[in-house]
């Protein structure tokens, strides 16, 4: 079998591809020698494994280039860059290295103990750990989220135009825009900070999937976390209003709550023609996660 059969073949398994295995043993030896390698799950966007030899336990990243979304860029670049400048802040994992494989991007960072949050879990952990990544200082070479609500307008517009018949509805839906306000923060965001990309261990919360940080207002971010559709995704039930508002009063930082509490009919809007926008393309949960949010949607009108 060739080797381009071969990787395919171990991908369609789940197994690495024998490409990126002789990679990062060739590159970083030691930690790869003997090592296991088992799929991880999740990895919606990438595919993740995690390995565990004699010297470290890491994970392993392969990126996907065609996962990119409208919402979602895919930047194996801007996640090297996140994850360097997040190194000994506690909300991020340890980055040992990043390379171009035969069979794509990828990097390896050191595993990080814990669990996808979910119900049981504390709002409140991640809403001020959000608040510590958004204290941070932002790289110089970050894109820049979109900065009116105009932006987030024609974001919305453009996936339901991509979306076919079932659009029509949701874009029925589009909130009054006299409630718009600009989002003029200029903070170190996540991009995707859903239940799945949070990690729980004890107290303690770190962020993974850093492919699409930008820079930004710190609504974006909270919007993704308190979205029903996000959570839903996750593999959660969305959040009751009592979750919401613990989540918003822990970030501490009232203007921003208020600034969210502004722009939620319209982040909502927003969220579901993304999510109609996945399941047009025949991917599973987003009609459903379209749903829930199109009930928030209606909830805060």
């Amino acid at each position: 079998m060739a080797q381009g059969q071969e990787n395919a073949a171990r991908m369609t398994r789940n197994e690495p591809p024998a490409a990126l295995v002789a990679y990062w043993s060739e590159r970083l030896g030691g930690p790869f020698d003997n090592a296991e390698w088992r799929p991880l799950a999740g990895g919606r966007t990438n595919r993740l494994w995690r390995v565990t030899g004699a010297q470290r336990d890491l994970v392993v990243k392969l990126f996907r280039p065609e996962a990119q979304t409208p919402l979602f860029c895919n930047d194996p670049q801007a996640e090297v860059r996140a994850l360097e400048a997040l190194q000994g802040i506690g909300i991020a994992p340890e980055f040992l290295a990043n390379g171009v494989t035969e069979v794509g991007p990828s990097l390896v960072y050191a595993h990080v103990a814990g669990t996808c949050w979910q119900p049981g879990n504390e709002v409140a952990d991640v809403a001020r750990a959000l608040a510590r990544l958004h204290a941070t200082p932002v790289p110089t070479d970050f894109g820049r989220a979109p900065a009116q609500a105009a932006h987030l307008r024609q974001q919305a517009r453009e996936m339901l135009a991509q979306a076919g018949a079932a659009a029509r509805a949701i874009a029925a839906l589009e909130p009054d825009p006299r409630g718009d306000t600009a989002l003029p923060g200029k903070r170190f965001l996540h991009g995707d900070p859903t239940a799945g990309n949070t990690l729980v261990s004890g107290r303690a919360i770190a962020f993974i999937d850093w492919q699409c940080p930008v820079c930004g207002d710190p609504v974006l971010d909270l919007a993704v976390f308190l979205s029903p559709a996000m959570q839903v995704i996750s593999g959660n039930p969305p959040l009751s209003r009592a979750e919401e508002d613990t989540f918003l009063d822990a970030y501490g930082d009232v203007a921003i709550a208020r600034r969210y509490r502004a722009l939620a009919p319209l982040l909502h809007w927003r969220m579901a023609a993304y999510c109609l926008w996945r399941a047009a393309r025949g991917e599973s949960g987003y009609a459903e996660a379209a749903a829930r949010e199109v009930a928030r949607l209606r909830a805060a009108r």
